[in-house]
């Protein structure tokens, strides 16, 4: 099977942006539907913006996106990455959700100019994985 990493920013809309009860149900919805699909990631919320890793078979992440550009608590939906990968950085986590890094908030804060994009996107998913060493 082919594996697929996609990574999206999203804005949070309503109470997804900030509330806790909004979010808790996005990542239980999310760890069911991964799981279900094999589809690993983690999902950050910085400042009203969502940043979403997954990686999978190219239908199942295709059929997700459909369902979160849908999702009414996700607006201006951006696929930063999409590409093919020979393994998965996070294959533990159906669903994981983490606390923004300092890399992540930055990386949310900023415009990144394309010809940065990737660059900048392989640093943070670097920091973020928990099978890459951590710098002490």
């Amino acid at each position: 099977m082919a594996l697929f990493r996609i990574v999206y920013v999203s804005e949070a809309a309503g109470s997804a942006a900030s509330g806790l009860m909004p979010l808790v149900d996005i990542i239980g919805v999310s760890d069911r539907n991964n799981r279900r699909d094999q589809l690993t990631g983690v999902l950050m919320r910085h400042e009203g913006r969502f940043l979403q890793v997954l990686e999978g078979a190219r239908v199942d992440l295709d059929r997700t996106l459909t369902r979160v550009r849908s999702d009414g608590r996700h607006t201006n939906l951006a696929v930063l990455s999409d590409r093919r990968v020979e393994a998965r950085m996070f294959p533990d986590w159906a669903m994981a959700r983490v606390e923004a890094t300092p890399d992540v908030a930055r990386f949310l804060s900023v415009e990144i100019d394309q010809d940065d994009m990737d660059a900048a996107l392989q640093r943070m998913l670097t920091a973020l994985s928990p099978s890459q060493p951590k710098a002490v």
